[in-house]
């Protein structure tokens, strides 16, 4: 059980520490509302979380990196307050784009990356 908690935990740090080194990066280089950040790791996550349950890896590996990694590095809610602040600002078409982008193409990269784990 302990072993357990420590690979959540270490995997969520290297996950957290890398989401914060991609989102400093889109926001030095990238000028823009629309929030290509959170949409970059998620989407990343998205296939690599669908990669290592494809690969049918153990408990301890999916701990490590699939919810430790990736439940950190990928991020819900700020996915959910960006979509609100674009709601609020009346900014539709980056809203629509953006939901439509994380949802659709979520489910695909997940499904690609299972798909490819398994070969």
């Amino acid at each position: 059980m302990i072993v357990h908690g420590l690979m959540v935990a270490i995997g969520g740090f290297f996950g957290a520490m890398c989401r914060f080194g991609v989102s400093r990066l889109f926001k030095k280089y990238c000028l823009s509302d629309f929030p290509y950040g959170t949409l970059c790791v998620n989407l990343i996550g998205s296939f690599f979380l669908g990669y290592v349950i494809g690969m049918g890896i153990d408990e301890t590996g999916v701990l490590l990196i699939g919810t430790g990694f990736l439940g950190s590095f990928t991020t819900f809610s700020t996915f959910k307050l960006e979509n609100i602040q674009l709601y609020l600002h009346k900014k539709w078409k980056p809203l629509i784009s953006y939901l439509l982008l994380s949802y659709t193409c979520g489910i695909l990269f997940a499904f690609v990356g299972m798909t490819l784990g398994k070969l």
